[in-house]
């Protein structure tokens, strides 16, 4: 996803100390089959990278994979891109915390800006024959507003990378006993290999291997998930039965005030804040995505890419959000009682000794009576007895595939997430090697290198790329709530971009001085919003409008705030400068630029007819878990 996962993952960051300490003993033990299983995954990964080397010379071919791709490849690349740890392991978590209101963030959340990117914006990002969003930026406005964009958008891609290594780090931590720095090492070392040589290319290969994978793998688990509890009525009645609360079933339903759904959020802060700000701005106008659309062969293949991809973006809940719902019932201790996942901040105030003995047995128990763990399993917890392991709402999936999955099949689960967590990591970092070469080397240290100079600092940029991806990841120890900043850092960017792009592409009078007023000056406004609510707690209320709103109401009203901010500052320096001339403005601003026809093929090859049928699907399914 879009990245609005939990504010941590897969057992921490905000709680590493209790990640490492709880899962001591592993959750499961990979046989020999099952190493096969991922030793033949890196094993491919690698293959794909040398083999595409030789069609990986050329900055255009490197950067761009010579925009060649199908838009069936494109458009499963441009899924798979988003499917990183905070996809596959945050939002399960998310849902057996919150229930089917986490698939906003797929449907909502990612369906309507996919159509708007496929229909509306690639025909200016493709004529335009632009690399980079911020190379559009530069077209339109002018090197200052590419500088911000490019700088802010390298800074976030290699903190997010470094996340990816480190959740996958953890998992493999929790769930198999790995250590940490062996996971770090392998999975950087893959990555760098086969993107390096590659490039683009080679990313988007196997992302679509991953995307089967990811697929494969992790299909499992609610399929015999979904048998045991005797299909989604059953699964209806036994969260009833177990929790009392058919809020988690209904999207819509008790979204009219903050206080009546588990998220404490309102509608208007999905439908404009997430379903418009973060969505729009992460959909169109996050090179990480948009850089694969980009790879397709012609017009026709860029616009269809985004429209295919929405139909599988609809599909991920069911390998994603459905095992979290399923967790809240099938889950077990060892006792055959179930199994109740709890907040990272118990897990924090838990953290165990080497007897298993929590350090600070009042603060833990403290923590815990704000949980539904029965007095029972607290008082084990507090006596470090066997088998009394606190497991985050993140581990949802994991402690899943490990209940379902035997030999053979784990492995290809462990594989799924590895894919999953690699596909970030590699998305990545090919969109940092691109903006840092384009956007920040080429304009501002070297402008008059050769091709093959360009290519080189390419390489060379992935592989510091994943250097300081490393450093990242172990700097993510170093910091509680790290994933709070990281995601703080992703929402400030896009909503003030959104503006930037949206303006510049559908007003011809915006100014250059206004693109690069409205994003460095809206940036600067999301970021103090968010200090202001960590440096006083209470003004959460202010900034999400109620008092009884919760942090992932704050992320979706701080992006729509921004955006709001960055749009005035666009339009207000823009009445008052001089605007470019209408002749300037072909193939960047619509009114301004004559399209290029297309042949005209069947109606049913066409990507309006595809976007009817994922709009209608799409209706069908709101209305359905209304």
């Amino acid at each position: 996803m879009l990245g609005f996962a939990p504010l941590t993952i897969a057992g921490a960051p905000a709680a590493l100390p209790s990640a490492l300490a709880l899962s001591a003993t592993p959750l499961a033990r990979l046989g020999t089959l099952d190493i096969a299983v991922v030793a033949i995954y890196f094993a491919m990964v690698i293959w794909i990278g040398f083999h595409l080397k030789g069609q990986s010379n050329t900055s255009e071919e490197f950067f761009m994979a010579g925009r060649e791709m199908t838009a069936w490849i494109a458009g499963l690349s441009f899924v798979s891109a988003n499917m990183g740890s905070l996809e596959l392991m945050g939002w399960a978590g998310s849902a057996y915390q919150y229930g089917i209101l986490a698939t906003h963030w797929y449907w909502i959340g990612a369906i309507p800006a996919m159509l708007f990117l496929g229909l509306v914006m690639m025909p200016f990002y493709y004529v335009s024959k632009t690399h980079s969003v911020p190379g559009y930026l530069d077209l339109r406005y002018d090197g200052r507003a590419r500088s911000v964009a490019a700088v802010a958008f390298a800074t976030e891609m290699i903190l997010m990378s470094g996340v990816n290594m480190f959740a996958m780090a953890v998992v493999m931590k929790v769930v198999l006993g790995w250590d940490i720095n062996f996971s770090i090492i392998v999975s950087s070392v893959a990555v760098a290999l086969y993107v390096g040589l590659g490039g683009l290319r080679s990313a988007i290969f196997n992302e679509v291997l991953q995307f089967v994978l990811i697929w494969g793998g992790a299909l499992l688990v609610p399929i015999l998930g979904m048998v045991q509890a005797g299909g989604w009525y059953g699964l209806q009645r036994k969260i009833m039965s177990n929790l009392h609360n058919d809020s988690y079933f209904h999207l819509w339903r008790d979204t009219g005030h903050f206080s009546a759904n588990p998220m404490g959020v309102h509608w208007t802060g999905i439908v404009f804040g997430l379903g418009f700000v973060i969505s729009f701005g992460y959909w169109t106008t996050d090179f990480l995505v948009v850089q694969r659309v980009l790879a397709a062969h012609n017009l026709r293949a860029a616009r269809l890419a985004p429209i295919i991809g929405s139909f599988f973006k609809m599909a991920v809940p069911f390998i994603v959000i459905l095992p979290g719902l399923l967790g809240l019932v099938l889950l077990q201790n060892p006792d055959g009682s179930r199994r109740q996942l709890v907040g990272e901040d118990v897990t924090a105030a838990c953290t165990a000794n080497a007897a298993g003995v929590p350090t600070d047995a009042s603060a833990c128990s403290a923590a815990m009576e704000k949980t539904n763990l029965t007095p029972e399993f607290q008082q084990k917890v507090l006596n470090g007895a066997p088998g009394a392991e606190l497991h985050t709402y993140n581990q949802a999936l994991p402690l899943m595939m490990v209940r379902y999955l035997g030999p053979g099949l784990l492995g290809l689960g462990i594989t799924a997430l590895i894919a999953g967590f690699m596909s970030g990591m590699a998305g990545n970092v090919s969109a940092f090697s691109t903006v840092w070469t384009y956007d920040i080397y080429k304009p501002l240290i070297n402008k008059k290198a050769n091709d093959s100079h360009y290519v080189m600092v390419g390489r060379l940029s992935i592989v510091a790329g994943v250097i300081v991806s490393i450093g990242a990841a172990y700097l993510v120890q170093q910091f509680h709530g790290i994933m709070d900043y990281v995601q703080a850092l992703f929402s400030v960017f896009v909503a003030p971009l959104l503006a930037a792009i949206l303006f510049g592409m559908f007003w011809s009078k915006a100014t250059r001085l206004a693109g690069f007023l409205g994003l460095l000056l809206g940036i600067l406004f999301s970021a103090g919003l968010f200090v202001w609510v960590k440096l006083v707690p209470s003004a959460l209320a202010i900034v999400a409008l109620s008092p009884d709103a919760k942090p992932m109401a704050e992320n979706v009203f701080r992006a729509l705030w921004a955006f709001l901010f960055a749009s005035v500052i666009i339009v207000g320096v823009s009445l008052v400068t001089k605007p470019r001339p209408v002749k300037e403005l072909d193939g960047l601003v619509y009114g301004a630029t004559v399209l290029p026809k297309e042949e005209t093929v069947a109606f049913y090859m066409r990507e309006w007819f595809w976007a009817v049928a994922v709009v209608v699907i799409f209706a069908i399914l709101n209305i359905m878990f209304w």
